[in-house]
């Protein structure tokens, strides 16, 4: 761990190579004086991505299926705890040679062939950013209800408050990846402020934490238990499992190792984790103040009396459903567009690509109940995720030894053309991953497999990709051959 601590950057300029180079201006290497993003910034990042709606409810389909409070925050804590170390891992490379993850992604799949990891990657993204769209658009849809009542009778008013927040999302693509630093640097003590006041709310209204601290598992067994928790941790795991791929699209900027490895263990599992306390706390106490449990925060902000509260408490979630969206669900698929064909796709039109698409997902039915979120979509995508996770670790560490040569990355017959552009021993170790995490959807005495869909696929795809590639000492000597500062 101290090597990766002490890691020195590297900076490659490709201003001097050939027109026809497999890049543009945002897949380019970032100059070490642009890395500007300090520990705080790194960790604002994962503030503003984990404070959001979809945090706040998350414990609510763990406890709806069985599970007591300190389980489904257990579980939650757990998951992120897990998904921290591909983080990480994954990150360094970002940071050292200043790369976004398409282009990581070549060096094991190929200049051409990192497009299929780009693209499941980005299609994820996809789901997701409509899922915050819809969500930040209800928010929006309350506000202008409250503020002007009227709006409450126009029947397509759910719609055009969805379009408002789409569009709002639509000016910080526009205007760029330092409009997503400013906004998650600014946003983020506001969030957790907002967070730890609705906690307070409800411990002073509810006479304490209630009901549902106190309500026992409904587990009669340990057997029952564990069948329950596996696929749920696999599912907590998957929730963080898409910016494990593509953080190196945000490490490319930090200072140093140091930044974004503290800033990412500081800022995503204590968020997490807390948020989501929140989110339970509160409901507890909702069932003390109004008769039952409301788990939707924008139905809960109904139940208020006073505007000037109500309008603050729904601009703090605007805010922190925007952050998320822009952060999570727009920089990767832009980049992942823009790898696919560089000449004609930048990091504005990626993102926009990404917004329509968000639409004609119909994000409303991925939330139509907890059990398609948290089964069908959570663990569904992680399937995919984990073996490409498994073959970029193996690839960097085990592989290359940390060892890119970075403007290879970014031509055609270079270190990363292997065959016409495609490493097939990655692609097949990807799809042995896949295939046998989705085995236990078809064969339910191997439904285990599926239940831990994201660890069988990292795993399988690991442990294949090692196999059939070279053995490190037989690389290549011009992986060694690297330029530092």
């Amino acid at each position: 761990m101290s090597a990766i601590f002490n890691s020195k950057l590297i900076e490659t300029n490709l201003d001097d190579l050939e027109e026809n180079i497999l890049g543009n201006k945002d897949l380019a290497p970032t100059k070490v004086s642009e890395r500007t993003w300090d520990t705080y910034h790194i960790a604002a990042l994962w503030i503003g991505m984990s404070v959001c709606i979809p945090t706040y409810m998350l414990a609510s389909g763990l406890i709806a299926g069985g599970m007591n409070w300190w389980q489904a925050i257990l579980t939650i804590a757990l998951g992120n705890f897990i998904v921290l170390i591909p983080m990480v891992l994954n990150a360094h490379a970002g940071t050292k040679y200043g790369i976004p993850f398409p282009i990581l992604a070549r060096a094991p799949f190929g200049v051409l062939g990192s497009n299929i990891p780009a693209l499941l990657r980005a299609i994820v993204a996809c789901g997701w950013f409509g899922i915050q769209t819809w969500v930040g658009g209800q928010a929006i849809n309350s506000l202008i209800s409250i503020l002007f009542p009227s709006w409450a009778l126009f029947s397509w008013g759910p719609a055009a408050a969805f379009l408002i927040f789409w569009a709002m999302n639509v000016y910080f693509i526009v205007n760029g990846v330092e409009s997503i630093k400013w906004l998650e640097s600014y946003s983020a003590p506001f969030l957790i402020v907002m967070g730890l006041v609705l906690l307070g709310w409800a411990y002073e209204r509810g006479g304490g934490f209630g009901p549902i601290l106190s309500q026992p598992s409904k587990f009669q067994t340990t057997g029952e238990f564990w069948k329950f928790f596996i696929p749920s941790l696999t599912g907590m795991v998957g929730y963080w499992a898409t910016l494990s791929l593509n953080i190196p699209d945000f490490s490319r900027y930090a200072k140093s190792q140091k930044a974004q490895m503290l800033g990412q263990a500081i800022g995503l599992p204590p968020t997490m984790t807390l948020f989501s306390f929140i989110g339970v706390a509160v409901t507890s106490a909702t069932i003390i103040i109004f008769g039952k449990a409301i788990w939707d925060p924008v139905e809960l902000l109904s139940k208020f009396h006073n505007p000037v509260i109500i309008v603050l408490s729904l601009v703090a979630l605007i805010v922190a459903t925007l952050t998320t969206n822009i952060a999570a669900n727009v920089v990767s698929p832009a980049n992942d567009f823009a790898n696919l064909f560089p000449k004609k796709i930048n990091f504005v039109k990626g993102g926009l690509i990404t917004a329509v698409i968000g639409i004609i997902i119909q994000p409303w039915k991925l939330l139509s109940d907890y059990s398609a979120y948290i089964f069908g979509w959570l663990i569904g995508y992680s399937s995919f995720l984990g073996p490409i996770a498994g073959i970029l670790i193996c690839d960097y560490y085990v592989v290359k030894k940390s060892k890119l040569i970075v403007k290879d990355l970014y031509l055609r017959k270079g270190e990363y053309e292997y065959k016409n552009g495609f490493n097939v021993k990655a692609i097949v170790a990807l799809a042995c991953g896949v295939l046998i995490a989705l085995i236990g959807l078809v064969v339910p005495t191997l439904s285990f497999l599926y239940d831990y869909a994201w660890f069988v696929g990292f795993f399988i795809s690991f442990v294949i990709y090692y196999f059939v590639m070279e053995r490190p000492e037989e690389v290549s000597s011009s992986l060694l051959e690297t330029e530092e500062v």
